[in-house]
């Protein structure tokens, strides 16, 4: 689908006109950079390439430097494609929040907060306190039993254990525009999105 690559700038609350309070998550937009064309002849497939946020040349990897040059633009930190664009797009063609306008709905993808390598209590919700059976015996934050010792005499897969928590991939679909603001690229959804403040996010129309 047809997006643009963004930045989450942090949450607040609305009052609407029915007097409710609705929390929001603001989210910076664009403006966003074509630094590709694909195409069907040349790489078999319909794409726009598109560039966000600005670095240093300095910190920017030499074959990314010649792609950005290639293109006309300044180095940008993150690269992305996407499809179905409707129009003509050139190297170097800026799209913002406006091609938003029209719509009241958007999908928007980030990352997760990652809380490292969390115990079963925490990154899957047991109890923990309770019941000293299933191989638990005293010990309260313990995850038990996994397994029968004598077939298969192995953990199976799927087992919910102890491990590295958050930091996962999360589409969050149909989230509401409250307010655009076309001048600042600022897109203010309904709800909230996936990651910590500066985090990158992608919305989708």
């Amino acid at each position: 689908m047809a997006g643009l690559i963004g930045k989450k700038i942090g949450m607040t609350s609305i009052f609407s006109a029915d007097g409710k309070n609705i929390p929001c998550t603001v989210l910076q937009v664009g403006p966003c950079v074509v630094t590709q064309v694909k195409t069907i002849e040349n790489d078999g497939y319909e794409a726009i390439q598109l560039a966000f946020d600005d670095r240093k040349e300095k910190n920017t990897p030499k074959p990314l430097l010649g792609h950005f040059k290639k293109a006309n633009v300044t180095p940008k930190r993150i690269i992305r494609e996407f499809k179905g664009f409707n129009g003509e797009y050139k190297l170097g063609d800026v799209i913002t929040v406006e091609i938003l306008k029209e719509d009241k709905f958007v999908d928007v993808t980030g990352f997760s907060k990652g809380k490292g390598f969390q115990g079963v209590v925490k990154r899957h919700g047991f109890s923990g306190v309770g019941s000293q059976t299933h191989g638990q015996h005293n010990r309260l934050r313990a995850p038990g039993s996994l397994g029968a010792s004598s077939f298969p005499s192995r953990v199976l897969k799927g087992m919910r254990m102890a491990g590295r928590t958050g930091n996962k991939k999360v589409k969050i679909i149909n989230m509401e525009i409250i307010k655009l603001f076309p001048e600042q690229n600022i897109l203010v959804v309904k709800g909230s999105v996936p990651g910590p403040k500066g985090s990158y996010i992608i919305v989708e129309k």
